[in-house]
């Protein structure tokens, strides 16, 4: 194999010996990007303090400000100050599903045509439910016939709303992108999921409907499979960023494959965010995990074993979980991650393929990855534009010399200054 001309290759580095470090990480991108929406929709001014400064963030500050908003650094924040939202505009969603699922919904509001694009493999990724539902609910929308990007969106300042019937089984974005914008539509809109199989990433729904219930909207969602939201204004908020606990996990995966301990401050009580699961997914692979004065502090040192994981409310774990798994004594098994197909890459492929180049053995099957692990070699790990698989590459490497990882740079995608943390850690200090 080769890398592709221009993007540079990044040799790991090999841990001397147990990691041992504090890691603080960045805002969460999911809950910056949910509340930059909300901002931009608000009936009055937010203060968004500690956001993540990412390529996804930024390209969802851009798209709110090309439709009117306006957003303005002050320090370690964001201010927001929403308007009229307008057009014509142009996005430009780069690779981030939040930008691409999220502000379609949000330019039926605009008073004109909002046409959005993205890198290559954005043309690949699902949008065909959410576009038949903003169809549904009276969106006018020009795709060409594709069911992707590039497309346009040409608003009429709102539309009426009501209830809509979706399969959510690719992307439970799909839901909160309607969510997120309902309050403004003249009726709201009540969400039905119509698939065979549950909305993954229940997590971030969660998240979704928590942040609206915040700013003093009327969110039912005591139905399973059902989500109302009552048209009314959005309140202005003030709000703290918490870190990014899915941009924590292959630092606390490096306590576990080297048998040190890495602690993260700041990690919350209480969280919807996927990673919040870290703790007992990283315990069912032999590590333990504790709570000391705000930090979670996770060791191994122990038998790392295989594990049997369902995670479908989790995938995005995969990566850095599936690392730790090839590096185990036993074998494991991930399931319910079928949807991870249609993410920035196929990584159930990506992983089965690169992992499998350096001697595992990681087979996709339909709903999730059957990992058997054997002795492993050096080489040439590929990213894809991938920032998770440049995360799970980094674990690899701690424990198996000689790997080279394509465009490391990846990471800035939700982590800026990835290897630079990286680095830090293994020399016990914190980014």
């Amino acid at each position: 194999m080769t890398s592709t001309p221009g993007e540079a290759l990044w040799p790991a580095p090999v841990a001397a010996g147990p990691v041992r470090a504090t890691v603080s990480v960045p805002g969460s991108k999911s809950v910056t990007n949910r509340a930059l929406v909300l901002s931009a929709l608000a009936a009055s001014p937010s203060r968004l303090a500690r956001p993540l400064r990412s390529r996804d963030t930024e390209l969802m500050a851009a798209g709110l400000c090309a439709m009117g908003t306006d957003v303005v650094a002050a320090g370690d924040a964001w201010v927001v100050t929403p308007a009229a939202l307008r057009g014509p505009a142009t996005v430009d969603v780069g690779l981030a599903g939040t930008v691409m699922r999220f502000l379609p919904a949000l330019a039926t509001l605009a008073d004109g045509a909002v046409t959005f694009d993205g890198d290559p493999r954005a043309r690949e990724r699902p949008l065909a439910a959410l576009l038949g539902a903003l169809r549904d609910l009276g969106a006018r929308v020009d795709d060409g016939g594709r069911a992707a990007l590039p497309l346009t969106v040409t608003g009429t300042g709102g539309l009426r709303g009501g209830e809509v019937r979706v399969d959510a089984s690719a992307s439970s974005q799909i839901v909160s992108a309607l969510l997120l914008t309902a309050p403004r539509w003249e009726a709201g809109v009540r969400v039905v999921h119509i698939g065979d199989r549950p909305v993954p990433n229940a997590p971030h729904l969660a998240m979704t409907v928590s942040m609206l219930r915040d700013r003093q909207v009327r969110v039912d969602d005591a139905e399973p499979g059902g989500w109302q939201v009552q048209p009314g204004p959005v309140a202005g908020r003030d709000e703290v960023i918490e870190p990014d606990l899915s941009s924590a996990a292959p630092f606390l995966a490096a306590a576990v494959v080297t048998g040190g301990e890495v602690r993260v401050p700041n990690w919350p009580e209480r969280s919807s965010q996927p990673g919040a699961d870290l703790p007992r997914l990283l315990e069912a692979f032999g590590a333990s995990s504790h709570r000391e004065n705000g930090s979670l502090v996770v060791r191994g040192g122990g038998r790392l074993t295989g594990a049997d994981l369902d995670l479908r409310d989790a995938g995005e774990l995969t990566p850095v979980l599936t690392a730790v798994a090839v590096l185990a004594e036993t074998p494991s098994r991930f399931t319910g991650i079928g949807y991870l197909r249609g993410h920035e890459t196929d990584r159930l492929a990506a992983l089965a393929h690169e992992l499998g180049g350096l001697g595992a053995r990681v087979n996709e099957e339909p709903d999730g990855l059957r990992i058997e692990p054997r002795p492993m070699v050096g080489g040439l790990f590929r990213t894809y534009a991938d920032h998770r698989l440049a995360m799970a590459a980094a674990v690899l490497a701690l424990v198996v010399p000689g790997v080279l990882v394509q465009d490391v740079e990846t990471t800035a995608k939700t982590f800026p200054g990835f290897a630079d943390a990286w680095l830090s850690m293994l020399s016990g200090g914190a980014p």
